[in-house]
């Protein structure tokens, strides 16, 4: 898995590049703080969880060591 790394909304994100639309999803769909919402709730918690427009579930964890966040694809129970 390639991460790619990229400001959004002026946080670092690193998302698996097969899976853009998670990263357009922060980017293009959401206003900025709307974005910065999960961006505050992952920093504080660790991890923000959240669905896309498309039903599909994400998981944002924030990286304390490098004030980053990775964005993950998340598995329905």
């Amino acid at each position: 898995m390639n991460l790619k790394k990229e400001k959004v909304h002026g946080y670092w994100l690193q998302y698996p590049e097969e899976l853009q639309e998670g990263m357009k999803y922060l980017r293009d769909d959401l206003q900025q703080g709307e974005a910065k919402t999960f961006f505050d709730a992952s920093r504080v918690n660790g991890i923000a969880e959240f669905e896309d427009d498309y039903d599909h579930d994400w998981t944002l964890i924030y990286n304390r060591g490098d004030n980053t966040y990775t964005l993950t694809p998340r598995q329905r129970e």
